[in-house]
C-alpha cells in the first residue's frame, strides 16, 4: 500500500541495501542484522514464481477501480476506493464480470462501510469487514445476507485471513497505536465470531510504527502475518522475533532481528511479506515522517535465500516488461489460501497501453494489452506458487 491520509496513512517507499545472515538448518533461528551494509541482487519474477494476467471485463455495469481484495480458484473479488459500497465478482480465469453487489446502508443486513472483503470459496461466502460498526457481515455470491457478528472487543481486526473451513485468522489491534497489552492473533469462528484460540506473542515492551504528532495520526502500511507452506509466519511490532506458527498450535522463533527495536533512536521495523520454500521476502521500514512534505516511512526490500543462507537487498524485474523497470514483492499476501495465488498486483490499463506503444511489452502481456483501451478496467497480475 502506498497511499496515505492525515489520519490513516498507507505509505511505502522503496529503497535497497544487502547483508549476511546465518542459519544452520530449518529448526535454527535466523539472525538478521538490520544495520548491515546490504549489497543488491537482481531477481527475475518468473524465476521466483509463476505469473498470470487477468484483464477485468469492462462494461457499463462493471467499472471498478480494481482494488483487489482476494483471489480464489474461481472468483476474483474487487471493490472501489472510497465508500461507494460496490464490490465485484469476476471470473478468476477469464476476467469476465459475474456480479456487482452493493449492500451499503443503515439496515440490519447492510454495512455502513466496506472496509475490506474476504473470500471463502469452501463455503461460497463473502465476508465484509465494517470497521465503523465493528462488525463482519456475511453474504453469499448473489449478495444475499446470511449472518453477522461483532468484533471480539474494543479492538479492530487489522489482519484477516481465511484460516480453514470454520475459522478466520485475525490480528486484533487497538487504535490508535495498534499495539497494546491485549493485542493478539485470534482464531475467529466464521459462524458466530466466537474465539476458538488466542495466540499471544511475547514481547519486552510496547512499540508501534504509528506516528502520533498533535492531532495527526499516521499509520503506514505493513504486513504482520503471512502463510508459509501450510504454517504461518506471525509477528507483532513490539517484538524482535518473527514466529513460525503451526496449525497444531505450536509456536517457535523463526527469525530474530538485531539490534533490538527497543534500543533504536530512530526505529526500523522488520516486516514479513511473501515466504516461499527458497525465498523469504521481507521489508525494513523506518519510523520517520516529514510533516511538511508528507513523505516518510522509507523502506528497504530484503530477501533471505534459504539455499545460500544469506540475505540481500533486491530489485525485482518482470521479463514481460523490456524496460528493466523494477518493483517490490512487499505485497500483502492473498487472504484466500487454497487458491495457489501468493499475491497480486494491479496494473493500470493506461500505463500498460503507454508501455505497449513504446514497444516495451512482451507476450503474453503484450497480447492482452493490445485488446484494451485507456478506459478499460485494470489488468491483474497474479503471482503463483512456481510449478515444480
Amino acid at each position: 500500500m502506498s497511499r496515505f491520509f492525515v489520519v490513516s496513512c498507507f505509505f511505502c517507499l522503496y529503497i535497497t541495501m544487502i547483508g549476511c545472515v546465518e542459519k544452520q538448518n530449518k529448526q535454527d533461528v535466523i539472525s538478521i542484522d538490520i544495520k548491515s551494509d546490504y549489497t543488491e541482487r537482481l531477481l527475475t519474477l518468473q524465476d521466483v514464481a509463476d505469473v498470470e494476467y487477468v484483464a477485468l471485463e469492462t462494461t457499463d455495469e462493471f467499472v471498478t477501480h480494481g482494488a483487489v481484495q482476494a483471489v480464489g480458484k474461481e472468483i476474483l473479488l474487487t471493490k472501489n476506493w472510497g465508500n461507494s459500497g460496490d464490490f465485484f465478482l469476476f471470473d478468476r480465469k477469464t476476467g469476465k464480470g459475474i456480479r456487482k453487489i452493493n449492500r451499503l446502508g443503515q439496515g440490519a443486513e447492510e454495512y455502513t462501510q466496506l472496509t475490506a472483503l474476504l473470500l471463502d470459496e469452501r463455503n461460497k461466502e463473502i465476508f465484509v469487514k465494517d470497521n465503523p460498526a465493528k462488525k463482519i457481515l456475511v453474504y453469499d455470491y448473489m449478495g444475499n445476507f446470511k449472518r453477522k457478528f461483532g468484533f471480539h472487543d474494543e479492538g479492530y481486526y487489522i489482519e484477516m485471513f481465511d484460516y480453514d473451513k470454520d475459522h478466520l485468522l485475525c490480528y486484533n489491534g487497538y487504535l490508535p497505536d495498534i499495539e497494546n497489552d491485549m493485542s493478539a492473533y485470534l482464531l475467529v469462528s466464521k459462524l458466530d465470531g466466537t474465539i476458538a484460540r488466542t495466540i499471544k506473542l511475547p514481547y519486552e515492551r510496547l512499540e508501534t510504527p504509528v506516528i502520533i504528532e498533535g492531532e495527526a495520526t499516521v499509520t503506514p502500511g505493513f504486513c504482520l502475518a503471512t502463510p508459509f507452506d501450510g504454517d504461518w509466519v506471525l509477528m507483532r511490532a513490539s517484538s524482535d522475533t518473527l514466529y513460525n506458527y503451526s496449525t497444531d498450535g505450536s509456536l517457535r522463533p523463526l527469525l530474530i532481528r538485531t539490534p533490538s527495536i527497543h534500543g533504536m533512536d530512530t526505529q526500523v521495523f522488520l516486516f514479513p511479506y511473501l515466504f516461499t520454500s527458497r525465498y523469504y521476502f521481507l521489508q525494513l521500514m523506518e519510523k520517520s515522517m516529514d510533516f511538511k512534505t508528507f513523505k516518510g516511512f522509507p523502506t528497504t526490500d530484503l530477501v533471505y535465500d534459504t539455499q545460500e543462507k544469506a540475505i540481500y537487498a533486491y530489485k525485482m524485474h518482470n521479463q514481460d516488461f523490456t524496460d528493466n523497470r523494477s518493483f517490490s514483492l512487499s505485497l500483502h499476501p492473498n487472504t484466500t489460501l487454497d487458491s495457489g495465488i501468493w499475491a497480486f498486483k494491479v496494473l493500470q490499463s493506461d500505463d500498460l497501453i503507454s508501455t505497449l506503444n513504446e514497444g516495451k511489452l512482451q507476450s503474453p502481456l503484450k497480447d492482452i494489452v493490445s485488446t484494451l483501451d485507456e478506459e478499460s478496467n485494470s489488468v491483474i497480475m497474479l503471482i503463483k506458487r512456481k510449478s515444480e
